[in-house]
């Protein structure tokens, strides 16, 4: 084979068909005239490693997009050409350092160039997806705060209006019961409805007010044991109520070594003496009776008929349920407590005299420490739903003679449900 290789069209200068670079060899006609299209870009062209000038003439450039071939053309204004193969001597150190790198070529430059631009275009695009999630994420938060306050601001006025409620209807006077207002719950209505409406007496529908859901409720705690009966104001163990709360437990299967474990520490806990250093903290709230040792499960089933309040109160007989009446009224039996509920909805009670007349006994079982007709303790639940967050506060209240105060307000965790006290 020879050293020309067949791979690349060698062209003759017209002298005769031959190749100026080295022995004569005849070269392929049909090749000949190729030589016109030298300029057109169907081929690359090398200039002769001297600056990209060509080698057999007066000073001619090379385009240097042209990739670099291991031969060496030149040509001169059309009229002379040959090749001159770069096997007869060796790369020079001029050369080297003309091409900058040795083994450097403008193609693998160009590679490098792709390279780089893709790079750029991948990290612009990973800083632009960063810069649009954080402004989105900020978006977003700013939306759920701003939603957040907005429900908080509802519900507060909501509990403004049961207070306003409990004060009206402690005006009235007479027994507290479930037939007045405070006790009709408020099913989820829009809270455009409670506002005013335009010139066209109509609710806007675009304002967030038609979006925004509220619901609520008032229920009496009186209507419920109270656990801080159990320590009377000597510091004792209250025999009368834990006698009332062994039938609670009884009747809801609970053992009755976790009410005298329950009692108990209640009682140390509410002994502040510096020598009762090991006492557990006095709960607060009906959830934290966890403190006392009562396991969760039991307080989960005595929570429908339980509560915690600040001071001792007495079982409301016109809004107790059929339980907590069996429980509240020693000689009652369930079924005769079944029988009072009955009775209250058709009339309620209006003294205890009345209501001890239907428990059937002899003699009135029924004292003013234990039992009474009125409350001043009530729960106050409010829901408000906008769009897909919804927000619940749950706030107990003292009714007085003044007015209305709030003892504390949870925001947020939806507590317990509480079972129908009717």
């Amino acid at each position: 084979m020879s050293p020309h290789a067949p791979r690349f069209a060698w062209f003759a200068a017209p002298r005769g068909g031959r190749c100026a670079c080295g022995p004569a060899e005849p070269v392929p006609r049909p090749w000949l005239a190729w030589y016109r299209s030298l300029h057109a870009l169907r081929f690359a062209w090398c200039a002769a490693r001297l600056g990209g000038r060509c080698a057999c003439g007066p000073a001619e450039p090379v385009p240097r997009r042209w990739p670099v071939w291991n031969f060496h053309a030149c040509f001169h204004r059309r009229e002379a050409i040959h090749v001159e193969w770069s096997c007869r001597e060796p790369l020079g150190a001029a050369a080297v350092g003309s091409r900058g790198k040795a083994g450097f070529t403008p193609g693998r430059q160009i590679g490098a160039a792709l390279l780089t631009a893709m790079l750029t275009v991948a990290l612009v695009a990973s800083l632009a997806a960063a810069s649009l999630w954080q402004q989105w994420r900020g978006v977003e938060v700013e939306t759920a705060e701003r939603a957040r306050v907005q429900s908080l601001w509802v519900l507060s006025g909501a509990l403004d209006w049961s207070r306003l409620i409990l004060r009206e209807d402690a005006r009235t006077g007479g027994a507290d019961h479930l037939s007045e207002p405070w006790a009709v719950p408020l099913e989820e209505a829009r809270l455009s409805t409670f506002l005013s409406a335009n010139k066209t007496n109509t609710p806007d529908s675009d304002n967030q007010a038609s979006q925004a859901f509220l619901s609520g409720s008032i229920s009496d705690l009186q209507a419920r044991l109270n656990v801080a009966n159990l320590v009377d104001d000597g510091g004792k163990v209250s025999e009368v109520w834990l006698k009332a709360f062994a039938k609670l437990f009884e009747q809801l299967g609970l053992p009755q070594s976790e009410l005298l474990a329950l009692a108990e520490n209640l009682r140390l806990a509410r002994d502040g003496r510096p020598e009762n250093t090991g006492a557990p903290l006095a709960p607060q709230r009906l959830d934290q009776l966890l403190w006392l040792g009562l396991p969760a499960r039991s307080l989960a089933v005595l929570a429908p008929h339980v509560t915690l309040l600040p001071m001792r109160t007495p079982v409301n007989l016109n809004t107790a349920s059929a339980t907590v009446l069996y429980a509240a009224i020693a000689p009652l039996d369930m079924a005769q407590a079944e029988r009072l509920v009955a009775a209250r909805q058709t009339s309620h009670f209006q003294t205890l005299a009345a209501a001890a007349a239907l428990t059937g006994q002899r003699t009135s079982p029924l004292n003013e420490a234990q039992h009474s007709i009125g409350s001043r303790f009530f729960e106050v639940r409010g829901r408000l739903r906008l769009d897909q967050a919804v927000v619940e506060e749950r706030s107990v209240v003292q009714r007085e003679a003044t007015g209305v105060k709030t003892l504390w307000r949870d925001r947020g965790g939806a507590p317990p449900q509480v079972g129908n006290l009717q």
